[in-house]
């Protein structure tokens, strides 16, 4: 198998302790199965000094780029700045934490060469507790829904795809992305192979069961139509309910000739009623707040540095 020239994209927040180990460990893995190589480190306007360890390493190589956000954008949207950056035909992400392990690229390689367009890099078992990995098998099957393809189980952060894959979500505006999504509007030639997933050796995790919740709603909300199907699935029922109940009541006045009594029953149908039409206004309510938000232009994300970038031209 001829040497893939590679780009490897990290989004970088509160990384400062990881960091030189990561470049190393990086520099050994693709100086052996890599012809030219890259790595644009992205830094999410990380409060802990982080870009000034990023300045040392890009000072030593020239391999080593770094794009500072001035400010913090999150995790996808510096992801799309990295990759938007690459300049070589394959573009490896990872996390900076050193969970996904450099040395496991190989193996994403190694598996991509076997004609995928997009490779993950799935963990036999997650390094997190109950409720974290609860939710992330939660995102996962909101993510299946969204990206149409059965690979989303095997979604991770250390994945390998085609460059030319950006092309597909070029125009993206969306101040909410989702990568993985984006990449399926490319391609449903998706692939998985298992590697080894570390302990996190510093700090911690940036996301928590509520972000990861959020995460969710917003990928849902924000690539599928599915909870507007939901709403209207939910109106019909209560429709159906609803003659079925005065059906009920007509039928016993006309046989009996007495009508339905007590408060807490009239009580009990229109909250559910009530409830049921708010479930509705809420969910519309999700997708106008998307709308609006992409109505008033808000970028992506904004830059405030890069280094070992050919300096480009002023507007």
């Amino acid at each position: 198998m001829s040497m893939l020239d590679i780009s490897v994209v990290i989004p970088v927040y509160n990384g400062r302790a990881t960091l030189p180990a990561l470049w190393e460990r990086l520099r050994a893995v693709l100086d052996i199965c890599a012809g030219s190589f890259e790595v644009v480190f992205v830094d999410d306007a990380s409060p802990d000094g982080s870009w000034s360890v990023l300045e040392e390493l890009a000072a030593a190589d020239p391999r080593c780029k770094a794009i500072r956000m001035m400010r913090n954008q999150g995790q996808h949207n510096a992801l799309l700045c990295g990759i938007r950056a690459a300049t070589y035909p394959v573009i490896v992400t990872m996390d900076d934490d050193l969970q996904h392990p450099p040395e496991e690229i190989p193996r994403l390689l190694e598996e991509f060469a076997k004609g995928h367009a997009v490779v993950y890099g799935a963990c036999a078992q997650e390094q997190h507790g109950l409720l974290r990995n609860l939710a992330s098998r939660l995102t996962k099957r909101v993510l299946q829904q969204a990206m149409g393809v059965a690979a989303a189980q095997s979604v991770s952060a250390f994945r390998v795809f085609r460059t030319e894959l950006r092309d597909a979500f070029a125009d993206c505006r969306n101040p909410l992305p989702n990568i993985d999504v984006m990449l399926s509007w490319g391609t449903t030639r998706f692939g998985a192979v298992q590697v080894r997933h570390e302990p996190r050796r510093e700090g911690v995790s940036g996301y928590n069961l509520r972000k990861l919740l959020i995460h969710a709603v917003n990928m849902i909300t924000g690539y599928t139509v599915l909870p507007l199907q939901l709403a209207s699935l939910v109106g019909f029922v209560l429709t159906l309910a609803g003659v079925g109940l005065l059906a009920f009541v007509l039928g016993r006045y006309l046989i009996q000739g007495t009508t339905m009594q007590g408060f807490p029953f009239l009580a009990s149908i229109i909250c559910i009623f009530s409830g049921a039409q708010l479930f509705a206004l809420g969910i519309i309510g999700e997708y106008f707040a998307r709308m609006y938000l992409r109505l008033m232009d808000k970028p992506v994300y904004t830059e405030a540095q890069r280094l070992n970038f050919p300096e480009r031209p002023k507007q």
